[in-house]
């Protein structure tokens, strides 16, 4: 889902302070956008999961629908991005942390708030960590990028198995290879983001590379939630 992944030749008149203070810019931007999408999600998650709204949206039939619509909005916008406006998708981007909202709010029915909470911090601790070293390290990651798309795949296959033919067992091993797929992904994605950026690209091209960007680390830190949720969490009697 990357807007150009190579940098071209900066300016010769922008001093290397300029460009990474332009570079911190950039991140900062699509860290905010990420958080932001997250907050979004967790309100729309609690207040639907608190108002029964969930609950009505299972029965009226539509809520698988919801439930597979922000799939449908990433692999639209990772097809699209480039001939939208960024105004578009900013809008979509928004409209995706809601339907995740929706799509979560079972977690606040199966799982206590005190569980919730703690895997949150451990969550947000690993992602912080690797997200850390994706953008500090000199060593490229990008040899990570095959193993880690065939270890999603994996992980996507066996979850929808599983969701057919429940076997506790297959849940555990899926979980803990969604939790290393996931944080390996952190630190690539954060690698390929920083890569993405390049000094001279105009206003509504930052912004969507930011929206992207901030996609990209939204879904790797929703899915390592819920892995280590699946792990660590204690359901609801």
């Amino acid at each position: 889902m990357a807007i150009g992944t190579q940098r071209r030749p900066f300016s010769g008149s922008m001093t290397e302070a300029q460009i990474d203070q332009g570079l911190r810019r950039y991140m900062l931007r699509v860290y905010n956008y990420m958080a932001s999408g997250l907050a979004l999600t967790g309100i729309v998650a609690w207040v639907m999961a608190h108002t029964g709204l969930y609950q009505a949206l299972m029965q009226s039939g539509i809520g698988f629908i919801v439930m597979l619509a922000p799939l449908g909005i990433v692999f639209f916008m990772g097809i699209k991005i480039q001939t939208m406006k960024a105004s578009t998708a900013q809008t979509l981007f928004w409209v995706f942390s809601v339907l995740m909202g929706a799509s979560l709010s079972y977690v606040f029915l199966a799982y206590t708030g005190a569980d919730i909470m703690r895997v949150f911090f451990i969550t947000a601790g690993l992602f912080g960590l690797m997200s850390l070293y994706g953008y500090t390290t000199k060593r490229s990651l990008a040899r990570w990028g095959s193993f880690l798309f065939m270890g999603l795949i994996g992980v996507v296959i066996a979850s929808i198995v599983n969701a057919i033919w429940y076997d506790g067992f297959m849940a555990l091993i899926i979980s803990v290879v969604g939790v290393i797929v996931f944080t390996g992904l952190t630190a690539y994605d954060t690698q390929r983001i920083k890569q993405t950026y390049v000094a001279t690209d105009g206003e509504a091209l930052m912004l969507k590379k930011s929206v992207m960007g901030a996609l990209s680390l939204y879904l790797n830190f929703i899915n390592l939630f819920v892995m280590l949720l699946h792990l660590f969490g204690a359901a609801r009697d």
